[in-house]
C-alpha cells in the first residue's frame, strides 16, 4: 500500500496532460506485420551514418505488478512508472542500502513530510533519471545532436554528440550538461553539472550538486531500448548505483503537452 500510495502522489504532481494532435498517426518509417500492425521485433533502423536510431516515442516497462491493474484510477498512469521510479534503492535491503549518514538524514526527513517537499508537487522538474523513468518522452536524432522531450514538465534535454567535453564552468541545472558517443550500437551519455534539489525518486533519496549519471542506450530491436543508468555520488552514496531499464516504443502517437502549474488542483491537498 505504500508504494501505491507513492505512486498516486507522483502521478498527481504531474499535472494535467492536454490534448495533442496526431495520437493515431501511423509512422511510416516503422517495419510492418502483413495486417498492418507495427513489427517491434523487427531489426533496429540505423541512420545514414551506421548508428541505431533511438528516433521516437518512449516509456519505460512497468513492473508486471502495475501493467496488470486495469481497475483502479491510476492504472493508465503506473503504465509508465518505472519501480526505480518510487525506490531508486529497490534492489537493495535496508541493512544493505548505501546511503551516507548525510543522505540517510535528508531521506528520513523528506519521509516524515509524506513527499510534500518533492520538487514534482511544487510543479519543478523531475531531473534525471527520474524524468524518464515516470511518463512518455520523445527523441529526435540527429548526427550531432540527440533531443529528448519529456513529457512530464521537464526543460528539453540536448544531448551533443559533437565531440565536446564538459564545460569548466557551468551553473548547476536541473537536467545537468550531457554529452554522448557511440560506443559499437551503444550510445554513452555522461551527464554532470546538476543541482542538488531534484530528488532520486519519489521516495525522496538525494543527490548533492558532485551527481554523475552515466547511462548507456542500446536499440535491441524496433520496439525496445535496454538501459543501464548509473549514478555516481560519492558525497551520499558509498558505491556508484546501476540499475537496468527496459524503454518500450509507443508506435504512431506522440508526446502530450504537460502543464503542472496551469489550473493546479492538487498542491493545497498535500499540505493536509
Amino acid at each position: 500500500m505504500m508504494r501505491y500510495g507513492i505512486a498516486a502522489g507522483l502521478v498527481a504532481a504531474l499535472g494535467a496532460s492536454l490534448g495533442a494532435q496526431w495520437l493515431h498517426q501511423p509512422d511510416p518509417t516503422i517495419p510492418r506485420m502483413k495486417d498492418g500492425r507495427p513489427n517491434l521485433s523487427a531489426r533496429p533502423p540505423k541512420t545514414s551514418d551506421g548508428h541505431p536510431d533511438l528516433s521516437g516515442v518512449w516509456a519505460v516497462v512497468p513492473p508486471d505488478d502495475f501493467s496488470k491493474r486495469a481497475d483502479d484510477a491510476f492504472s493508465a498512469d503506473l503504465q509508465f512508472i518505472s519501480k526505480y521510479a518510487l525506490n531508486v534503492l529497490s534492489d537493495f535491503t535496508p541493512a544493505d542500502s548505501p546511503m551516507r549518514p548525510e543522505a540517510a538524514a535528508i531521506f528520513r526527513q523528506r519521509a516524515a513530510a509524506l513527499g510534500k517537499d518533492s520538487p514534482m508537487s511544487h510543479c519543478l522538474p523531475g531531473g534525471i533519471p527520474f524524468s524518464s523513468l515516470i511518463a512518455p518522452f520523445k527523441i529526435v536524432q540527429t548526427r550531432r545532436l540527440i533531443v529528448m522531450i519529456l513529457e512530464d514538465n521537464n526543460p528539453t534535454r540536448q544531448i551533443h554528440l559533437d565531440g565536446r567535453k564538459h564545460p569548466d564552468e557551468r551553473t548547476p541545472a536541473w537536467m545537468g550538461y550531457s554529452i554522448g558517443a557511440w560506443e559499437g550500437d551503444t550510445l554513452v551519455v555522461d551527464t554532470v553539472g546538476f543541482n542538488d534539489r531534484s530528488w532520486l525518486d519519489a521516495a525522496g533519496h538525494p543527490h548533492s550538486e558532485g551527481l554523475h549519471v552515466v547511462e548507456r542506450l542500446r536499440r535491441r530491436d524496433v520496439g525496445h531500448i535496454e538501459t543501464a543508468i548509473t549514478i555516481d555520488d560519492p558525497a551520499m552514496y558509498t558505491t556508484p548505483l546501476t540499475i537496468h531499464v527496459t524503454h518500450r516504443l509507443l508506435p504512431d502517437t506522440d508526446i502530450l503537452e504537460a502543464v503542472c502549474a496551469e489550473n493546479e488542483k492538487d498542491r493545497i491537498h498535500l499540505d493536509r
